[in-house]
């Protein structure tokens, strides 16, 4: 059966908002809410437009238009599908290990790069220690349901926690700073976008040049001392940021 049917689709022709688009929302609304699971199939479209009295170019725009979300996905001979809804992480100082595993989205990581290097005269000003002097890098391809989601790089200052290449691929960085005992209390960020260089692309399966979202972030413990610096990239077709505003008086 066509999960559609249930849905309760409805386009306003009165509204000044283009039909594929009203049908559009509907359909990614009904993937954030999870009535359209990973997985499903959705019906014909000549059926779909049938049934609501739309065109099939209307539809078929519709259905592209999340396509290019990353929502949906043309698979020859089995017809268009839910790939997943995309993750909105808020504002908060959390782990994307954490946001996904509560999204229910089955993260894992691959770990690309451990090793320890000199510190740059930016690295050792931040995390407090003499340039020149070793300090953790670590890079690690976040995934989700096996499809790559961020490419993650992070500095940490030496003799922190244990950071065996497989602790790092079983859990999040932030779970084994507090099972170490560490207390993360705050952290400045800043979020941006740009173009994926090649190396961001071949990791994260993109084209070069791609737009990501970036996200660099120092992490600060309750004595103030700072425990790593997060350099990220994002796909934005799987992935936003979730900013709550308040209007001062």
């Amino acid at each position: 059966m066509d999960p559609t049917v249930s849905l309760g689709l409805r386009v306003d022709r009165s509204s000044p908002v283009p039909l594929y688009f009203q049908l559009s929302q509907q359909l990614e609304a009904a993937i954030e809410q999870g009535a359209l699971t990973p997985g499903s199939l959705l019906g014909n479209e000549i059926e779909l437009a049938a049934r609501l009295g739309l065109s099939r170019p209307t539809v078929r725009q519709a259905i592209q238009s999340l396509v290019d979300k990353g929502l949906l996905v043309r698979r020859r001979g089995v017809g268009t599908q839910v790939v997943h809804s995309r993750v909105r992480r808020p504002l908060e100082l959390s782990s994307l290990y954490d946001d996904l595993e509560a999204a229910g989205r089955r993260p894992t990581s691959r770990v690309l790069v451990n090793t320890v290097e000199p510190a740059s005269t930016e690295l050792a000003a931040v995390l407090g220690v003499a340039e020149g002097s070793d300090v953790h890098r670590v890079e690690r391809l976040r995934l989700a349901h096996g499809e790559p989601m961020a490419y993650l790089v992070n500095h940490l200052p030496p003799g922190l926690l244990d950071l065996a290449t497989e602790r790092l691929e079983a859990t999040g960085l932030y779970r084994l700073m507090r099972s170490a005992g560490i207390t993360l209390h705050s952290a400045r960020q800043s979020i941006g976008a740009r173009a994926a260089t090649p190396v961001e692309a071949e990791r994260l399966g993109e084209e070069e040049g791609a737009p990501l979202l970036t996200m660099e972030r120092t992490t600060f413990d309750d004595t103030g001392r700072a425990v790593e610096i997060g350099t990220h990239v994002y796909r934005p077709s799987r992935y936003s940021f979730e900013f709550q505003l308040l209007v001062r008086s």
